[in-house]
């Protein structure tokens, strides 16, 4: 029964050919790759806004906040909104994914410490490593993607 707390779902999607994955109690919906409005002189990453029932909210590309290329537009193309806690705050954010796989569970047991990539790169934005179907996946901390500055450029 204690393990059966433990076991956690996460929203798994493709950003280039790498499998990710949030846990689904940061996931709100998933959207359709829809206009989306630029807003100027903000960072590449950040794509613009988006109008979801009257609310503005931002896009990311995690691609390119991730240092991979920008996201083209396909069939499968969606936006994950999310939910970001920030300095006690929640904040509704969009990342942009080439596409949503599945929601799978996983144990403690399956998930291995991110790797640590010498001290010049920050990896604490990633949980850990995940297997899955033999195949390794990335489980993020959608709260530790951006710094409070980065958040409050995207927002402000």
């Amino acid at each position: 029964m204690e393990t059966a707390m433990e076991t956690t779902q996460y929203l798994t999607f493709k950003l280039d050919e790498e499998v990710f994955a949030l846990d689904v109690a940061k996931v709100r919906e998933i959207l359709e790759e829809s206009s989306i409005t630029k807003v100027p002189q903000t960072p590449d990453y950040m794509r613009g806004v988006i109008n979801l029932r009257g609310s503005v909210v931002p896009v990311i590309d995690l691609r390119l906040k991730f240092g991979m290329s920008e996201t083209v537009k396909t069939v499968n193309t969606c936006i994950i909104v999310t939910e970001v806690s920030m300095d006690g705050e929640n904040i509704v954010l969009g990342a942009l994914a080439d596409s949503v796989q599945e929601v799978i569970e996983m144990e403690p047991q399956q998930i291995e410490a991110a790797p640590h990539i010498g001290t010049r790169l920050n990896t604490d934005f990633i949980r850990g490593m995940g297997k899955h179907d033999g195949r390794f996946v990335m489980i993020l901390d959608i709260d530790k993607i951006f710094s409070s500055e980065e958040l409050e450029a995207v927002i402000a």
